[in-house]
């Protein structure tokens, strides 16, 4: 903590970095539309919650009490006055430093506080300590948002982060996942959501979900069956990369193969500890042939990932072993060439901003770092 408050005086994270317009693209009826700037999908999402016409599902990690914070507050509760049936998630650690106020919304809003006291916690301390990590809004079914955005000026200005908008049938993979979570965690005091199941079955669109409660890690799998069958490339942009064994040994033997395996990784992120846990992976990926690229003067935090221009994901999970084995997490899973290049032009974008980090400068990087990822290498398993 004192180490990340020295960076932070010294070096804030907050220098401008590249953004690109929303981008939109179809796969089968539905439509998409990738944000990588606050400011645009908070408008875009601030516009459907104002014309919502029967029910809003939002669920989120952080929820500041800052100007933003209050814009979504406010439109939840005109939502509610004309009798829009409004579901709000929030994390109740995630949100400790926000006053407990803020979060008093009107009785004709329906609030489920995800505690972070649970039963079980000194019996399975990664499972019943995970948090709803999740970012999710679902409007009348037909609109849907998911991504690594929480909600805050900060986040807004300052992080790059992407978001997905879905439009059309798919959406169902959204409500799904945050009716199925309303009712496994609500308390008596809440009512039911109905699973209404879904008409449309769009096996090239499918959300993943962690949940930890019932052992349930699919988002894993999903890294691992993609890298698995890459042949030409793949691209990973994560604000925290811990790699468990598994996929580390995936990333390496593609890039045996031949796969142009490229990582792009906050150069210092808002956590200094997760970045010590992250260079100690760089050596053995950069021996073994995967290039990394570190995000400059900024906080990149993304969570998305393309393999051949034909997978991509996009979502809330980043690689390291809280969000793939611990926390409450959702991706999208999406095979389309056209959503493919639409990332993939973010990725180039992205690396405009960053530097390629070689062996050679790694090898000589200064002794206190190398101490420092030493001392903190025992919290790999909690992170």
């Amino acid at each position: 903590m004192v180490a990340e408050r020295f960076r932070r005086h010294r070096h804030p994270l907050d220098a401008p970095f590249p953004t690109a317009t929303p981008a939109h693209n179809t796969v089968g009826t539905t439509t998409t539309t990738v944000y990588t700037f606050g400011n645009d999908l908070y408008a875009a999402m601030l516009d459907a919650i104002d014309h919502a016409q029967r029910h809003i599902y939002f669920e989120t990690y952080i929820w500041k009490g800052d100007d933003v914070g209050h814009e979504f507050r406010d439109a939840l509760e005109r939502a509610a006055a004309r009798g829009v049936e409004v579901y709000v998630v929030y994390d109740a650690f995630a949100n400790l430093v926000v006053r407990r106020s803020f979060f008093d919304l009107s009785a004709r809003i329906h609030v489920l506080r995800f505690p972070w006291v649970r039963p079980g916690l000194l019996v399975a301390p990664i499972r019943a300590s995970g948090r709803d990590h999740r970012k999710l809004l679902v409007v009348d079914d037909e609109t849907g948002f998911v991504g690594g955005y929480n909600i805050g000026a900060h986040y807004a200005r300052h992080w790059r982060d992407t978001h997905l908008r879905l439009r059309g049938p798919a959406v169902w993979e959204l409500r799904n996942a945050f009716v199925g979570f309303w009712n496994h965690w609500r308390t008596p005091d809440l009512p039911v959501l109905q699973d209404e199941g879904s008409t449309s079955w769009l096996p090239s669109l499918r959300a993943a979900r962690n949940s930890p409660a019932e052992l349930v890690f699919p988002i894993r799998n999903t890294y691992l069956d993609a890298i698995g069958r890459a042949t030409d490339h793949v691209f990973i942009t994560q604000a925290y990369f811990i790699p468990d064994r598994e996929i580390l040994g995936a990333l390496l033997a593609a890039a045996a193969r031949g796969v142009d395996v490229r990582v792009l990784v906050p150069e210092r992120s808002n956590h200094v500890v997760a970045d010590w846990l992250a260079r100690g992976h760089y050596g053995t990926l950069l021996r073994g042939g995967v290039r990394i690229f570190l995000y400059t003067d900024a906080m990149i935090h993304a969570k998305t990932a393309t393999v051949d221009g034909r997978w991509s994901t996009i979502g809330t999970a980043n690689i390291d072993r809280l969000s793939l084995t611990g926390n409450y997490e959702i991706n999208l899973e999406i095979v389309d060439a056209e959503v493919a290049a639409t990332l993939e032009s973010i990725f180039t974008m992205d690396l405009s901003n960053a530097r390629e980090l070689t062996y050679e400068q790694w090898a000589v990087r200064p002794a206190l770092n190398k101490i420092g990822e030493r001392l903190v290498s025992p919290l790999a398993p909690l992170l």
